[in-house]
């Protein structure tokens, strides 16, 4: 699928909801910053366990500068705004599944962040959903 060559009015929501992903994920970024460095620290607080944390901290770095990227981009890929889409409702259904299954042993502060986070995400979801339909009129 070809980038989308559109004004820059068309495209404007759309940059601006992948924009503050990337920016909140980058503030999330730091916590995986920490999720990397204090790994024990980090799990004692939050509940999962210091490998989980360190991979999820990996996601966050990569996923955030990603998403800066796209949003960045003189001509914006639908395919890959798609993606973005697709992992920010993976990540919400994700989270809130494993506070509810309880398969992820969250501390009650954990649990609380998980879902905070869970529904910041699927905000984002919906935001770059209308915004990608925008960009179609």
């Amino acid at each position: 699928m070809t980038a989308l060559t559109v004004t820059a009015d068309r495209t404007r929501f759309l940059r601006l909801a992948l924009a503050a992903d990337a920016v909140v994920t980058g503030v999330t970024g730091v916590n995986g910053l920490v999720y990397l460095a204090l790994a024990g620290p980090a799990s004692d607080l939050l509940g999962p366990g210091p490998g989980l944390l360190r991979e999820i901290g990996i996601f966050l770095l990569v996923y955030g500068a990603a998403v800066g990227l796209l949003a960045s981009r003189p001509a914006i890929n639908p395919a890959a705004v798609r993606v973005v889409i697709g992992l920010n409702i993976v990540w919400t259904l994700a989270s809130v599944a494993a506070v509810v299954t309880g398969t992820v042993e969250f501390s009650t502060l954990g649990a609380v962040w998980a879902i905070a986070q869970a529904l910041v995400v699927g905000l984002f979801a919906e935001l770059q959903i209308t915004g990608l339909r925008r960009t179609r009129r």
